[in-house]
């Protein structure tokens, strides 16, 4: 077999267990964010359990940030 794929007989089951554990974290905590910004929270959590780190990245740019950026606006405007 080509050595860049791996079944899952060869990958130990602590690193399993460990992504697993940061897929469900990462989840978890998109999903609280995004419902205290009242951004789509069950998009982002369930987006957030699938891969590490791109959702993670991509939640950053288009939600954090942009709040961000809105919040620093609004106060130089005060």
């Amino acid at each position: 077999m080509n050595k860049l794929h791996y079944s899952l007989d060869e990958i130990p089951p602590i690193l399993l267990a460990i992504l697993a554990l940061m897929l469900l974290i990462q989840g978890t905590w998109m999903f609280q964010d995004a419902r205290k910004r009242d951004r789509f929270p069950w998009l982002w959590g369930l987006w957030g359990i699938t891969s590490f780190p791109g959702p993670l990245l991509i939640y950053w740019l288009v939600v954090i940030r942009t709040d961000r950026k809105r919040h620093t606006r609004s106060k130089r405007n005060r």
